[in-house]
């Protein structure tokens, strides 16, 4: 008969650390009954499709925008007279400083564009009805934050281009009637520039993201976990519906473990690794090449992109009217852009319940619908699609600045940098005509076309 030997020491190791595992595991589910919870949350299903993978792509790029933030706040100087300095500091002095701010730029270029990406696949497949229309209107507020976020992002280096932005947003506050100068004052604490460098700090670090970290979370987890998810049409999936009401409360998919774990992980990698590629081999926003802020200087040329570029080029096409009122001059031109984003966001947060008021649909919809089976609601979106592109074409195309000279016995002023675009003078006047015919021809052109195409294809 063979003595029992007494277990390795690896081996006694390994079983102690199984059971102090198990017992720490069935001690927190006796007080916190994590299993009962876990364990359903762990079989549910998600959707296979690709295009589901567009939150979770924004969700990765926010975790990394907080991150690269977070490293950035320890080294930024929020003060008037240093934040310029400070911002060229952190490029060129801080080990690592430069691709950090890379890093978050790219993450917060991202950010919006899959913002933006989910936006349109949920709006052309008519994923807002009933019962997601909470889960819609907190995408819609958080489209708007993450735009107002990234333009207070772009203000903060203090730089030409930085400084020029905030200068038009003081212009455009100063010119709203009675109450222009209080809010003026509020924000930038007096003139221009004030305080303002500060306030903006504040509201970038603190304010905004706060609201964020609130919502995202309760977009992308709490009502997806506690909503079925929407299901994909095939081709003939319509007439199968019709034919059988249940088929659009079924639920297929993979469990979110271990099917869906892996997704989401490969989906974060594949996002931070492409990030930080673009973020090393691709530089941007040279703040010590733009200079420190100079009153009357020249914009360097960085054209907008998501941070003010529909509003920039809508200001531009917009005609340069100024009424007389009681000795007042009022400039109703200055207002136009705003009021219209202002609309444009107002109609998509309610999109869902106007929808429903002109189609009569108050029904649960939980199979998507492809775009051609909705003609207006998809020739609606590219007409809107249109409509912000000939706005932001308003950006493309610059005024060549005159040549400057100088009073003798002093050196020549320095010229303006080129642009992507810069034309004569006669040249941006008809260019600038052409997209004022275009912002209202183009989009009811791009209605028509979409709605006929989609007809043609449900047919």
């Amino acid at each position: 008969m063979a003595t029992p030997t007494k277990p390795k020491r690896r081996a006694r190791m390994v079983a102690g650390s199984a059971k102090a595992a198990v017992d720490s595991a069935i001690y927190l589910d006796d007080r916190l009954p994590f299993a009962r919870w876990l364990r359903p949350q762990l079989r549910k299903l998600f959707p296979s499709h690709w295009t589901f993978l567009l939150g979770e792509l924004a969700l990765y790029s926010f975790a990394l925008l907080v991150l690269t933030g977070t490293f950035l706040t320890l080294f930024y100087k929020p003060h008037p007279g240093v934040a310029f300095a400070s911002a060229t500091e952190i490029s060129l002095d801080v080990r690592g400083g430069l691709l950090m701010r890379q890093l978050h730029h790219w993450s917060a270029t991202v950010f919006v564009l899959a913002i933006v990406a989910h936006l349109c696949r949920v709006f052309f497949t008519g994923a807002f009805r009933r019962p997601r229309e909470l889960t819609w209107m907190l995408g819609v507020v958080l489209f708007g934050l993450v735009l107002f976020e990234s333009f207070l992002g772009v203000s903060l280096p203090g730089d030409q281009l930085a400084m020029t932005g905030l200068r038009e947003a003081h212009g455009l506050l100063l010119s709203i009637p009675l109450v222009g100068t209080y809010l003026a004052a509020f924000a930038f604490d007096g003139g221009f520039p004030g305080q303002v460098i500060p306030r903006v700090f504040v509201t970038h670090v603190l304010l905004v993201p706060g609201v964020l970290m609130a919502v995202v979370p309760l977009h992308a987890l709490v009502l997806t976990w506690r909503q079925k998810h929407t299901e994909r049409s095939g081709r003939d999936h319509e007439h199968k519906r019709r034919a059988n009401a249940a088929d659009d409360r079924r639920v297929t998919g993979g469990p979110f473990f271990p099917y869906f774990a892996v997704k989401n992980g490969a989906t974060a990698l594949f996002t931070m690794g492409a990030i930080a590629a673009l973020a090393t081999f691709v530089r941007v926003n040279p703040v010590w090449e733009h200079g420190a802020y100079r009153a009357g200087g020249y914009v360097p040329s960085a054209q907008p992109f998501w941070y003010f570029g529909v509003l920039d080029g809508a200001q531009r096409l917009v005609p340069p009217w100024e009424i007389m009122i009681g000795g007042y001059v009022l400039q109703p031109g200055l207002w136009i852009p705003p009021l219209v984003l202002t609309v444009f966001f107002g109609v998509l947060l309610l999109y869902p319940f106007i929808e429903r008021r002109f189609t009569g649909d108050g029904d649960q919809h939980h199979l998507l619908d492809r775009p051609s089976q909705a003609p207006v609601r998809t020739a609606l979106g590219v007409a809107v699609i249109a409509f912000f592109t000939v706005l932001w074409a308003g950006t493309w195309v610059s005024e060549a600045s005159p040549r400057m000279h100088s009073a003798p016995a002093f050196p020549p002023p320095a010229q303006a940098p080129g642009a992507l675009l810069t034309v004569p003078h006669d040249t941006y006047t008809t260019v600038v005509a052409g997209l004022r015919v275009a912002v209202f021809v183009v989009p009811v052109v791009a209605f028509l076309i979409a709605r006929a195409v989609c007809r043609r294809r449900a047919g």
